[in-house]
């Protein structure tokens, strides 16, 4: 399987699920936060958002001006977030924090929006 194809999938699931548990479950978004409070999990999660930004951007680094892009930036963006939490994870949190409290609906349309983008490439549902 192409490797576009296959994180297409990959990513598209992800982010459908992450979106249908947090539209079920708002509450996780303030556990989340809390728990980056937590030096140890944010440890932990820094060191996965850096494994797999770095695994995304290795197995696919493709600057094309097509929806592969999409893939390339969501490595690009899980790579720079766990370098950030892992250097100023105080500031960042803060950051992180201002953001979903301002763009909290804007970020769970962006979820679905990008999951259902990806889907559809990966699985070839509507023919572009």
């Amino acid at each position: 399987m192409d490797t576009s194809l296959f994180l297409a999938k990959f990513w598209g699931w992800y982010l459908l699920i992450f979106f249908f548990i947090l539209s079920f479950n708002p509450g996780r978004i303030k556990q989340i936060f809390e728990d980056l409070k937590d030096q140890k999990f944010l440890i932990l999660i820094s060191f996965i958002a850096i494994v797999i930004g770095l695994l995304n951007i290795l197995f696919h680094n493709v600057w094309e001006p097509d929806w592969r892009f999409v893939i390339t930036a969501i490595g690009w963006i899980a790579l720079f977030m766990g370098l950030m939490l892992f250097t100023f994870p105080t500031r960042t949190t803060d950051w992180l924090e201002l953001i979903n409290v301002k763009l909290v609906q804007v970020i769970y349309i962006l979820l679905f929006l990008v999951g259902i983008f990806l889907l559809n490439m990966g699985y070839q549902i509507v023919l572009a």
